[in-house]
C-alpha cells in the first residue's frame, strides 16, 4: 500500500523550523512503503556545512527505550521479575526498606519515587529543574569528567524522595535507568552497553546505532549547540563530551532511518515477544523535566493525536535533540533530530517564553504524524 506523503509539504515545514532559528534538523517519515527523508540548514553554522539525512546523532532519552527492551528480555528469559523487588537484585546500592519497596517496574516507569541526580552531580544545577535557578558552568567543568553509575545512583537515592513507591503521578529520573543498567550488569555478568548492543541494537540490524563510550561522535555527524535557555550566547558545541553522566539513560547515537527501524521492529514484536510490548504499553502519569505530565508505560512514551496513538519517546542531551514515533498500528512513522537545544529565553521569574522555533517545530511534527 503506499502512502500519501506530499513531499513539498514536509520539506516547507522542516525549513520554516530552520528560518525560525534552528541552525539544522532532518527526518525521516514513513507511511505504509512511501519513504520521506528531508534536511534543512547546517550541520556547523561556522564553515556553512549542511546537514544532511545520514547524519549520526545524539539522541538523549530515545536510549531508554533501548534499555527497557534489553531488560524485558531478561524478564522474558526468567532472570528478571518485573514485579520483583529491586533490592532483591541490588541489596547494596538500593539497601533496607526502599530496596524492599521498589520493584523493577517502578523504576522502568519512572514511579519509584528515586530523584534525579543531575544537580547533585553538576554544582551549577542546583536549582534543576528550575531553569532560572542554574547557570551552565558545570557543562564545560565536566565535559570530560568520567562518572561512575554507582556515584550517581547514591545521589540520587540519597535526595529526598519524589513520592511513594509506586505513587502517581511518577516522576521522571535517570537514577531509574542507572539502576537498571547496573541490574542489567548483575544479571548478565557483561557492562549493559555490551548487553544492550547484543540483545538489542545487532539483533535490529541498527549498523549506525550504538552507546556512547568515548565522547568523540564517529562518522558524519552535525555539531550540537547548546544555549541553555540564552545563558550560552551564541550558543556552544558540545558534539564532543564524555556521556558518563547519563550511561543507558541517555548516551545513544543513532540516525533518523535506525531509530523508525528500531520502533518499526519493537511494534511488531521482533525486539520483546507481544506480552512484553504490552507491558510497555501500560501506562501511568509522570511529571516530565520541563513540568509536563507524559502517559509513560516501560521506556515508551504515549501520545494521542486525533484519530491515532502514537508510541515513542522524546530525547535531549547538551545542544542535540530527536524524537521518534510510530502509530499503534505502524503504519506511520517518524523520526526527527535537532542540533539546538533549549533556545528559549527565560522570564523575569526565570520561566522558559516562547520562541519562533516551538511553533514551527510543533507544525512539523503535526505534520508528520498526521499528514
Amino acid at each position: 500500500m503506499t502512502g500519501t506523503l506530499d513531499p513539498d509539504q514536509l520539506q516547507t515545514a522542516l525549513e520554516a523550523v530552520h528560518h525560525a532559528g534552528m541552525p539544522g534538523l532532518f527526518a525521516e517519515v514513513r507511511e505504509h512503503d512511501q519513504i520521506w527523508r528531508g534536511a534543512a540548514g547546517f550541520a556547523d553554522t561556522a564553515t556553512g556545512r549542511p546537514i544532511t539525512t545520514d547524519m549520526r546523532h545524539r539522541v538523549g532519552s530515545l536510549t531508554k527505550t533501548f534499555t527497557a527492551a534489553a531488560v524485558l528480555q531478561q524478564v522474558e528469559n526468567g532472570e528478571v521479575g518485573l514485579d520483583t523487588a529491586i533490592g532483591h537484585y541490588l541489596p547494596k546500592l538500593v539497601p533496607g526498606e526502599r530496596g524492599k519497596a521498589i520493584t523493577v517496574r517502578q523504576l522502568i516507569s519512572h514511579s519509584s519515587g528515586l530523584a534525579e541526580y543531575l544537580q547533585y552531580a553538576y554544582p551549577s544545577f542546583a536549582g534543576f529543574p528550575r531553569p532560572g535557578k542554574t547557570t551552565p558552568d558545570s557543562m564545560d567543568a565536566n565535559r570530560y569528567t568520567r562518572f561512575h553509575p554507582t556515584d550517581l545512583i547514591a545521589m540520587g537515592i540519597s535526595a529526598p524522595a519524589t513520592c511513594a513507591p509506586g505513587g502517581t503521578p511518577g516522576v521522571y529520573s535517570n537514577t531509574n535507568y542507572l539502576l537498571l543498567a547496573q541490574l542489567l550488569e548483575k544479571i548478565t555478568g557483561d557492562t549493559a552497553e555490551k548487553c544492550i548492543t547484543r540483545t538489542v541494537i545487532e539483533p535490529a540490524g541498527l549498523k549506525d546505532t550504538e552507546l556512547a563510550i568515548t565522547p568523540e561522535i564517529t562518522g558524519p555527524h552535525s555539531l550540537h549547540y547548546e544555549a541553555w535557555f540564552a545563558m550560552i550566547d551564541p550558543p556552544r558545541d558540545y558534539s564532543v563530551y564524555d556521556m558518563s553522566f547519563v550511561g543507558p539513560a541517555a548516551s545513544l547515537i543513532s540516525t533518523v532511518s535506525d531509530l523508525n527501524r528500531f520502533y518499526r521492529l519493537l511494534l511488531a514484536g521482533e525486539i520483546v515477544s507481544p506480552a512484553s510490548l504490552a507491558e510497555m504499553q501500560r501506562t501511568v502519569p509522570v511529571i516530565a523535566f520541563d513540568g509536563k505530565t507524559i502517559d509513560y508505560g516501560l521506556g515508551l512514551q504515549k501520545t494521542t493525536v486525533p484519530g491515532r496513538v502514537y508510541w515513542g519517546h522524546e530525547g535531549s542531551a547538551w545542544g542535540s535533540g530527536a524524537v521518534a514515533m510510530i502509530s499503534a498500528d505502524g503504519t506511520r512513522q517518524m523520526a526527527l533530530a535537532v542540533n539546538l537545544q533549549r533556545w528559549n529565553r527565560l522570564d523575569a521569574a526565570g520561566m522558559p517564553q516562547p520562541h519562533p522555533i516551538d511553533a514551527a517545530l510543533q507544525a512539523l511534527i503535526q505534520l508528520t504524524l498526521c499528514g
